[in-house]
């Protein structure tokens, strides 16, 4: 959102424009097939807000209504279905029954760390209990190694005795890293989820697992890696449930068991929370509540999350994700494997614990790179009032690489623009790229790369997906790129793209805002990347008193109820400057208001109860006239 204050304007019940000096925003209802709102309302007893919540998100059948408050196992779609699929699990059989030594080569993110440990344990799970399975595991170390795979763990692995290599959350670009595999006599596996080179195909392997790959008949495509990599431990776990008893347990108890982390990386990766992420997410959750394994359970108390209930969505993404990411920012990744598999409650705290003090630093180390963030986007901005119409491309040899990709999307928290943000070492500019609707990162990243007439490619190595990707190329070509991207972004960008959008799905009547819609709200979720948390607006509210600043960043307003008394709308300053927005419309006692809010209970003490959290507000229609 914007930080300057502006005026609503309104264009109907169903759009409104938002201006500010810094850019346009504007409020724009989602379409709603009103009759089948109000059949579901009537076939569940909901109320109607809640039934045209779900016809805007798309679920208008009653059918699939039930699907959506009933997640189940069995919408998983059959792992046999991914291309390559039977190929791998033949071949990691074979490799468990001869004694082979098998390498996971994994990566240093939530997504990549879970995905180790997903795999490691289902190819021991499989193994005889007379002749354990021979898995070893490489994170990459971020600075040292950096993404992807190397020729030269791939040369130690082979000295080691390794002869299957298995990548999670990563190889579908690691053209030179097969060729080495191949060269060393190795059999590799890659399972990934991030997109292919749509010119060079796919890495020379014994096979790919990717749903993402051409001709891939696999009917979910967002899958993220440590779900690609569950896929996997799924089909060696069916292949040798041979009876109904075993298949039952492997349904009922195994299953649900790993779908803990998968849930945790798909949440973490921010991949779409629709279809069968919607449902890994929400039965993973499900089994989150009060943990058995030490290091787990461990890491949900560092983070202050209840074990006497399932944590939400945003807890796993705000409290667990950045400190299980803390590692492989910060450290060695390893910890994070090392956390999740061990059985010692001991160990399992102090690793715990580290991630905690990891997380820590690396907020420190993010807050002071921001200090010169936005010293240099007040410079872009200085001369016109306006960010340029262009992709923001900031970099500074001081920042940790670590925390660039946390960097990039403050970058477009801030400017409302897609950001490149790199640091500087040896020679090299490594970085992380985030975007915003409408502008596909990685595309533009693979234009930006071609060479062209007398023309080097720019890149040393990128990758990544349409709204985050990663990159390192020679810091003597960062002049190239910024040109390159200028000129793509001058193609690309539609007009709209720049213009800020606030979609809302439902309007309601102040007074719908009750303890039993809430419940049904809860039983909607979770919510995230690609399936949001529902967002309303109420229009012409009154203040019962004067906006309250908490320290001296914060809003607490009180907005009256038809019924009598009033509710707590909590404006918390991370994009908006609410106490200055409060200023600038002279709110005050009876100042009449257009708000756009999330619906939230507080469980905290004697403020427990129904509140609201700001996303945006102006004077009503009319009100001052």
């Amino acid at each position: 959102m914007n930080d300057e204050a502006g005026a609503l304007s309104t264009e109907g019940p169903e759009t409104a424009t938002l201006s500010s000096a810094q850019r346009a925003v504007r409020w724009i209802a989602r379409d709603i097939d009103e009759a089948a709102a109000q059949a579901l309302a009537q076939e569940f007893c909901c109320p109607l807000p809640i039934a045209k919540f779900l016809v805007s998100r798309g679920v208008s059948a009653v059918s699939s209504a039930h699907r959506f408050f009933h997640p189940s196992i069995e919408e998983l779609h059959d792992p046999r279905l991914l291309l390559g699929m039977a190929t791998a699990v033949a071949r990691i059989q074979r490799a468990v029954a001869d004694g082979e030594i098998i390498l996971i080569y994994g990566d240093y993110d939530v997504d990549g760390t879970t995905a180790t440990v997903l795999l490691k344990t289902a190819i021991e799970r499989i193994a005889p209990t007379d002749r354990p399975a021979q898995v070893r595991y490489h994170v990459p170390h971020r600075i040292r190694e950096g993404y992807g795979m190397q020729a030269k763990v791939l040369g130690d692995a082979s000295i080691a005795g390794v002869s299957l290599v298995i990548s999670v959350d990563t190889g579908i670009r690691a053209f030179a890293a097969a060729e080495e595999a191949k060269a060393l006599g190795l059999d590799l596996i890659v399972t990934d989820h991030h997109l292919p080179d749509d010119v060079a195909g796919i890495p020379e392997a014994l096979a790919v697992i990717n749903p993402a790959q051409a001709d891939c008949p696999y009917p979910f495509k967002s899958l993220c890696g440590a779900a690609v990599a569950f896929k996997l431990a799924y089909a060696l776990m069916s292949a040798v449930a041979h009876t109904a008893t075993e298949r039952e347990r492997l349904e009922n108890k195994i299953l649900p068991s790993f779908l803990k982390l998968v849930a945790i990386a798909t949440i973490a990766d921010s991949v779409p929370l629709v279809g069968e992420n919607r449902v890994i997410a929400a039965l993973g959750l499900r089994e989150l509540r009060n943990p058995v394994q030490p290091g787990l359970r461990a890491l949900m108390q560092v983070a202050q999350i209840p074990l006497d209930r399932p944590p939400t969505a945003t807890e796993v993404g705000f409290r667990l994700a950045p400190r299980i990411n803390a590692a492989g920012r910060m450290d060695v990744a390893s910890d994070v494997v090392e956390l999740f598999l061990t059985r010692d409650p001991e160990l399992a705290q102090e690793l715990a614990e580290k991630l905690d003090r990891l997380n820590s630093e690396r907020r420190a180390t993010e807050a002071k790179a921001l200090e010169s963030i936005e010293a240099q986007l007040a410079v872009m901005k200085a001369v016109t009032g306006e960010f340029p119409a262009d992709c923001i491309i900031l970099d500074d040899a001081e920042w940790h690489r670590g925390v660039l990709g946390i960097l990039a999307s403050r970058v477009v928290d801030r400017t409302g623009r897609p950001a490149l943000v790199m640091t500087h070492d040896d020679g090299q500019a490594h970085g992380s790229g985030r975007s915003i609707e409408g502008f596909h990162l990685l595309d533009a990243l693979t234009a930006a790369h071609e060479p062209g007439d007398g023309v080097e490619p720019v890149f040393t190595r990128f990758g990544g997906h349409a709204h985050a990707v990663g990159f390192s190329l020679p810091s003597d070509r960062l002049a190239d790129l910024r040109e390159r991207m200028a000129a793509i972004a001058g193609v690309h960008f539609a007009a709209e793209a720049l213009v800020e959008s606030l979609h809302f799905d439902v309007e309601l009547d102040f007074s719908e805002v009750t303890d039993e819609f809430e419940a049904w709200l809860s039983r909607c979720a979770p919510f995230g990347n690609g399936n949001p948390e529902p967002l309303f607006v109420s229009r012409g509210v009154a203040l019962a008193s004067a906006p309250r600043i908490i320290k001296d960043r914060h809003i607490c307003l009180q907005i009256e109820r038809s019924g009598g008394g009033s509710m707590s709308a909590m404006g918390w300053s991370r994009n908006i400057d609410w106490p200055e927005r409060c200023r600038l419309l002279e709110l005050n006692r009876g100042s009449r208001l257009d708000v756009a809010y999330y619906v939230r209970r507080n469980t905290n003490g004697r403020f427990a109860g129904l509140e609201l959290e700001l996303v945006d507000l102006s004077i009503a229609a009319g009100s001052r006239e």
